[in-house]
């Protein structure tokens, strides 16, 4: 799944680059983008009291991205297990066509506590519509 969005002024910082701390934001949107597309908006989880929280994430900063430049995140499931999910993300600047960053969210489910649940056996809808994605 492709998403896309222009880089902000705002988003840049002294060298006149995207703050990497900016980064983080582009891919929690593409990562929502993504469960909007495949089906499962991420309001329908808090719905059903089921939260995703990030565990970690991590980047590798590859050439930067200015005000202006339009990018392409590209997203995808890389591992789905009913309990753990690791989304996987490659930010490409489609001015320069250059990769800027790759990087993977690390997440589990959760309930509204955040004691951790098995979505398989919680909502076995929302389970398949991973498992169709991944």
């Amino acid at each position: 799944m492709i998403y896309e969005r222009k880089v902000n002024y705002y988003e840049t910082d002294a060298m006149k680059i995207v703050h990497h701390s900016n980064y983080i934001r582009f891919l929690e949107e593409a990562r929502l983008f993504f469960m909007d597309k495949m089906g499962l908006p991420y309001y329908k989880m808090e719905e059903a009291g089921i939260m995703i929280p990030v565990l970690g994430v991590n980047c590798t900063y590859k050439n930067p991205a200015r005000f202006n430049d339009i990018l392409e995140i590209c997203v995808k499931i890389k591992e789905y297990t009913g309990v753990k999910l690791i989304i996987e993300y490659e930010v490409i600047n489609k001015t320069t066509s250059q990769i800027s960053l790759v990087g993977e969210t690390k997440h589990c489910f959760t309930d509204n506590n955040l004691k951790p649940i098995s979505l398989k056996k919680i909502n076995i809808e929302m389970h398949k519509i991973f498992e169709k994605n991944k």
